[in-house]
């Protein structure tokens, strides 16, 4: 629990190319995080390039599950460690949407500032949670910056996603939802040459182009 690095996908070129661009983003924005906040989001961003480790397998196909059904998993969790794990995916989910996908947010019912409300408040009482042990010591510290600079994060992140847009067709992120939505073998074929590889669960061969 807590290591994004045991589920990350062996892709050396993603990752790398995640790193750069953090790194990068952190130093134009005059951004200071600690190494292991800066790495743990080079982690989850190179998790989360997988499309079932974002997305839900549902019957109407894959989904996205909304953060205040994520936040009552949260409240409902019967034992600590879960709790403690609903509340990481909460604020990861946040955090990534918010900062890859922030455009598409304007035309939701809910804006940004939920996502940073929602993702900075899990981050916080995930922190609070992992303080008192000595295995969480270390991860409290770094949720806990995640819960303050979760918006300045927000920013770095929307920088990294701009660069990757050398045009609309070429859009890393935004060819990602193209794929996840329409199942274009085009989207699929850009995306594997830029390293990731997305899994497709319950998608019907009509809808693959």
């Amino acid at each position: 629990m807590y290591q994004a690095e045991d589920r990350v996908v062996t892709v050396p070129n993603l990752q790398e190319y995640f790193r750069d661009s953090i790194d990068e983003a952190l130093c134009n924005q005059k951004v200071c995080v600690d190494e292991h906040t800066s790495h743990y989001v080079v982690n989850m961003l190179t998790v989360f390039s997988r499309s079932e480790d974002l997305y839900e397998s549902t019957p109407r196909g894959m989904r996205l599950r909304p953060l205040a059904l994520m936040l009552s998993d949260a409240l409902e969790a019967p034992a600590i460690g879960i709790r403690n794990r609903c509340l990481q995916r909460l604020g990861d989910v946040a955090l990534f949407i918010s900062g890859f996908f922030s455009d598409s947010l304007a035309t939701r019912p809910v804006d940004v500032d939920y996502y940073v409300s929602m993702g900075g408040n899990a981050y916080l009482h995930l922190s609070e949670s992992l303080r008192g042990t000595t295995r969480g010591r270390t991860f409290s510290e770094v949720f806990r910056e995640l819960a303050d600079k979760f918006h300045t994060l927000v920013d770095v992140l929307n920088e990294v996603s701009d660069a990757a847009r050398g045009s609309s067709d070429q859009d890393v992120l935004r060819l990602y939802d193209v794929w996840l939505m329409t199942g274009s073998r085009r989207a699929e074929k850009l995306l594997r040459h830029l390293g990731i590889h997305p899994l497709r669960v319950g998608r019907s061969a009509e809808q693959q182009h």
